[in-house]
């Protein structure tokens, strides 16, 4: 999996950090960890030499820059070197039509759904089936198009249905378009997927990818690429694969455009891909801008104010933990913070903590929300039997909450908060960092 290829990139790295000195032979054993790392994740040998001799002339062929240690740059340094393997920069979805290929198995239908969630964001999305190979694929389509709540478009055949959709969906901003596939690349997907091109002159054909193929990426955005043309690629599976990174960086040697990559199952679990944020999160530097572009989209401002200023009721508390969930799993939450690397067991204690904290608050009466110093004894035994928890379970929440709302108002709101008072409000809520 990703996460057991981070956690070793993440050791290495605290390997060198930890030194009491970092010289040469200091920086020569993590690069020899490194290439250990890379290519048991499967990365291609000649990527990770490259990848390898590039960091080693810059460290010691180069002068390091004034203000910088050996120990700092080497980081610097490894950081923006597996960003060139893994894509340097962002793209952009171009254009309004985006048709969706690859072979059987890649999971092109729900990832069609998840990129019209995405781009819903941005305009008006319809999704289209032109997928009658499979017998169970438009059926599949028009849930996830209801699910989503999106406009789509099923028929018997797909190039009828191709045409169709041009006229339907003329005014729509986006048109999202899922073709067949095949076990294997061969004529006739080639062929049908041409005439359809010829068709709707797609404005975006993206490659869909699962990582698990790893370096088997490369060949297979080539030959898609000869037969069809690609503009760009989604690399699935990202969360069940160790050989993500290896997808990726054969991907980005034949020249293709990574723009999206999909973590897990829910319809949400797609990001436009940024190499540089992607590093520092497998690296455990951090990726707060992700992070709070999640958190604008689920969290109210007015809301948040009134947490952060430590002037907020157990009723505010709830709609802010029914939001924190929305941005995603607490471990992948964790994994954007600088410096906040949790071990896993922790992490899921306090999820399941949270849980039960909101059957507990739900337990409560709208007074007992507003006001929760009026729980008694009698009232919490009442809450605890009501929400399935223990008495104690009830105490502890409510300890909490008064001790964090008075922890957030000595800081001053958020200008206050620190990494130490960061890692201070963290241990009220159970998490030992």
């Amino acid at each position: 999996m990703l996460e057991a290829l981070s956690e070793k990139l993440k050791n290495a790295i605290r390997k060198l950090l930890g030194k009491s000195v970092v010289d040469e032979k200091a920086v020569e054993e993590l690069l020899k960890e490194l290439k250990i790392i890379l290519i048991e994740a499967d990365v291609d040998l000649g990527i990770v030499n490259n990848f390898i001799e590039s960091v080693r002339k810059k460290l010691f062929k180069e002068k390091i820059p004034a203000g910088f240690t050996l120990r700092d740059y080497s980081i610097k340094i490894v950081y923006e070197e597996l960003v060139k393997i893994l894509g340097e920069k962002a793209y952009e979805i171009n254009g309004k039509k985006i048709m969706l290929i690859g072979l059987f198995g890649s999971g092109k239908t729900t990832t069609a759904a998840k990129l019209a969630n995405y781009l819903r964001k941005f305009g008006k999305v319809a999704l289209v089936c032109l997928d009658y190979h499979r017998p169970a694929a438009p059926e599949q389509l028009k849930q996830l198009a209801e699910k989503i709540n999106v406009k789509y478009l099923i028929g018997s055949d797909a190039y009828s249905v191709a045409k169709e959709s041009l006229e339907k969906f003329k005014n729509f901003d986006f048109i999202v378009y899922d073709t067949a596939g095949r076990d294997a690349l061969d004529e006739n997907l080639a062929s049908e997927l041409k005439s359809l091109a010829e068709i709707i002159k797609p404005d975006e054909k993206l490659l869909v990818i699962p990582a698990e193929i790893g370096k088997v990426a490369k060949s297979q955005s080539e030959e898609f690429n000869k037969l069809v043309g690609i503009t760009g690629i989604i690399v699935t599976k990202m969360d069940s694969s160790a050989k993500a990174g290896s997808a990726i960086s054969a991907c980005v040697a034949t020249g293709a455009k990574v723009k999206f990559v999909c973590y897990g199952e829910k319809i949400d679990a797609i990001e436009k891909y940024d190499p540089k944020r992607f590093v520092s999160r497998i690296l455990g530097l951090g990726d707060l801008e992700t992070l709070i572009e999640k958190a604008k989209e689920v969290v109210k401002p007015e809301k948040t104010e009134k947490l952060i200023e430590g002037d907020f009721t157990l009723e505010d508390f709830i709609e802010q933990i029914e939001s924190f969930q929305k941005i995603g799993p607490f471990d992948k939450i964790f994994s954007m913070i600088p410096g906040l690397s949790l071990p896993k067991d922790i992490i899921k204690k306090q999820e399941d903590t949270m849980k039960k904290w909101k059957y507990i608050i739900q337990s409560m009466t709208p007074k007992e929300r507003k006001e929760p110093e009026i729980i008694d004894e009698s009232r919490i035994k009442r809450i605890a039997k009501g929400s399935g928890t223990s008495e104690e379970e009830v105490r502890n929440l409510i300890s909490q909450y008064f001790k964090v709302k008075k922890m957030m108002k000595s800081f001053g709101g958020m200008k206050g908060l620190s990494r130490g008072n960061l890692q201070n409000l963290l241990k009220q809520f159970g998490f030992r960092v």
